[in-house]
């Protein structure tokens, strides 16, 4: 079978690539609109993108009326956000979080997620996650027109917060301690607790 990416739709596009670039990690995302209101929000398009300088990214798609996601707006306002990680525990909640909520309104106080201050940005971040990582908008990049278009946003880590129960007795991450999620296609999602080592070449 081969796909011609340039003859499909959107829709069909979307489908064929959420199913196979997998499993994607999840970005949890607090943000703070100028107003002072807190949005959590998680996004499947999510990776890091270099060490030097430390940096991430998160892609927010623009919905079928062509209005941004919030924590896009939120950015836009006050050039801040968090990165929670989300392991297995947190899953629950996580997916409430995807619920559409009415602009303004906090997923924090609608589905009783408990935060914490961050150091050295404005939104808060979960205090459950068992890592954070406080970030400062660096670009955003608009990809296609409206409708099904995307924000890529770009973040320079500042600092992170990392629980001391997911690191292993050298101090360094514990992969299964960790026991993050990944998302599969459609309601999907893998546990990141099987692992296998394969020794790179030098």
């Amino acid at each position: 079978m081969t796909l011609d990416f340039e003859a499909l739709s959107q829709r069909d596009a979307y489908a064929w690539m959420i199913h196979t670039i997998t499993p994607r990690p999840i970005a949890w995302i607090s943000t703070i609109s100028a107003a002072g209101q807190t949005n959590l929000a998680p996004f499947s398009f999510f990776q890091g993108v270099c060490s030097k300088p430390p940096t991430l990214m998160f892609s927010g798609a623009v919905n079928r009326h062509g209005v941004k996601k919030d924590s896009v707006i939120n950015v836009g306002q006050v050039p801040e956000f968090v990165v929670n990680i989300v392991p297995f525990a947190l899953a629950e909640p996580m997916n409430l979080t995807a619920t559409p909520l009415p602009h303004g309104e906090s997923e924090f106080e609608k589905f009783g997620i408990a935060s914490a201050p961050s150091l050295k940005v404005r939104p808060p971040r979960v205090a459950a996650a068992p890592v954070a990582f406080e970030c400062r908008l660096d670009r955003i990049i608009d990809f296609g027109d409206g409708p099904s278009g995307s924000n890529v946003v770009f973040g320079r880590i500042l600092c992170a917060h990392v629980d001391d129960a997911v690191l292993g007795a050298d101090g360094q991450i514990d992969p299964a301690k960790l026991d993050t999620i990944g998302r599969m296609g459609g309601d999907n999602y893998v546990r990141t607790r099987e692992l296998f080592t394969v020794v790179r070449p030098r």
